[in-house]
């Protein structure tokens, strides 16, 4: 038999081995050196840990200013949103997380690039930022902790708006939908796919989207298309089809009239407005059958409103509501028929032990959700600020968002 030869290094093959590590170690150290996470500073200071966050038990007899902060709401962001018990807000490069009593828990600034999207779910924070490839560069912070979860980077649209439920994240442009699961890995891509390699993955690429809602396992979009223009198709889909990259569509809905505009979404139906000389607002389930059809009066928001148009909405145990900048809706929460409209809000509500607290002029109206009374009202002094106002519940604090002022209240 015969031995195999012994392979000897000679000094050229040592002297190549070591010009290839350095060069290796060159690109590694280059990369590392300008990574995103060198433009990045988490920093953590009066972190309120995993333990359950304390909830408001009772409705206030009086409300008292704990914090002031400036906040920048990326668009179609209305409220102030809230993780864990501490209210989120946005200056500049740097995203605060504050606890009740107006201490910093955490802060995250990123100097390299723009904030475009900012969301909440799964008890962690997400923020989108802008670069060379659209919205797409997404990182998620653990609320309680103000530590890193998890990270993504993928071309998207430069200009989003944000969709979230508590199953899901994402964007919504024009263009295209993106919707995330908790681990930040994509379960939907629908639309006007970049690069996309494979022919008949995407139904209806040719459309412009108009607005998105989601909730659990059912994502509503409302689009128009070059072949109809005066046509705007209600769609309703999967969030979590066998592929990513290929839409599970379940109905198709067509509305007679351009210009109609997601208000609320349920786990099995949709909410429209409908523009024109009698708007109206129909529901319909996810099998594509109407459920309801109520008369409204005209809506600014949407009529004078962006596209892709994100809807002013909070949800309640028992309605969704929506702010259509003059009233507010409650549509119950199973067929989204309207139940009651309620004139004198100036924003979103939020619900605090089986009531509905809702911003007015004055302060915070007590209404009674079964039959849409105002049960008494809560002064709060805003000074000199007149405009919408929007509530969020951030523990036992309830957070006004004020134009570009986020306002904390404890209860006396």
């Amino acid at each position: 038999m015969t031995k195999a030869p012994i392979l000897r290094a000679t000094a050229a093959d040592w002297k190549a081995t070591g010009i290839i590590g350095a060069i290796c170690a060159i690109a590694v150290g280059g990369a590392v050196a300008t990574a995103n996470i060198h433009q990045a500073d988490l920093h953590q200071e009066a972190v309120p840990g995993e333990g359950d966050a304390a909830v408001l038990a009772d409705v206030p007899s009086s409300l008292t200013t704990a914090y002031s902060l400036p906040n920048q709401s990326v668009p179609g962001q209305y409220r102030a949103i809230s993780a864990h018990g501490l209210s989120i807000s946005h200056d500049g490069d740097v995203l605060t997380a504050t606890n009740g009593d107006g201490s910093t828990a955490w802060t995250y600034s990123r100097s390299d690039a723009e904030i475009c999207s900012l969301s909440t779910a799964w008890g962690k924070v997400v923020a989108t930022y802008r670069t060379g490839v659209g919205c797409g560069d997404t990182v998620a912070i653990d609320a309680a902790t103000g530590e890193y979860d998890s990270t993504r980077s993928a071309i998207n649209s430069p200009d989003v708006v944000p969709v979230q439920s508590n199953d899901r994240v994402g964007t919504v442009s024009a263009g295209r939908i993106d919707l995330w699961r908790s681990d930040l890995v994509r379960t939907v891509e629908y639309g006007d796919v970049e690069a996309n390699q494979e022919a008949q993955k995407q139904p209806h690429e040719e459309c412009t989207i108009s607005s998105a809602l989601t909730r659990t396992e059912n994502l509503a979009l409302t689009e128009s298309c070059p072949e109809e223009p005066h046509t705007t198709w209600l769609r309703f889909q999967t969030t979590t089809p066998e592929d990513s990259r290929e839409p599970e569509m379940d109905a198709d809905v067509s509305v007679d009239r351009d210009g109609a505009r997601l208000i609320a979404v349920g786990q099995d139906a949709a909410a429209v407005y409908i523009p024109g000389p009698e708007p109206r607002i129909e529901s319909y389930n996810n099998e594509g059958d109407k459920l309801s059809s109520t008369p409204v009066k005209p809506s600014d928001a949407i009529d004078s409103g962006t596209s892709p148009f994100a809807p002013a909405v909070a949800d309640l145990p028992h309605h969704m509501t929506w702010f259509d900048g003059q009233r507010l809706y409650l549509l119950t929460p199973s067929d989204l028929r309207v139940d009651h409209v309620i004139d004198g809000a100036i924003g979103t509500p939020i619900s605090v032990a089986g009531r509905m607290l809702m911003p007015t002029e004055k302060g915070i109206a007590v209404v009674d959700w079964s039959t849409g009374k105002v049960l008494r009202e809560i002064a709060v002094d805003r000074g000199d600020y007149r405009g919408p106002v929007h509530l969020t519940l951030a523990g036992e604090t309830i957070v006004e968002t004020r134009g570009d002022t986020v306002v904390g209240l404890s209860s006396d």
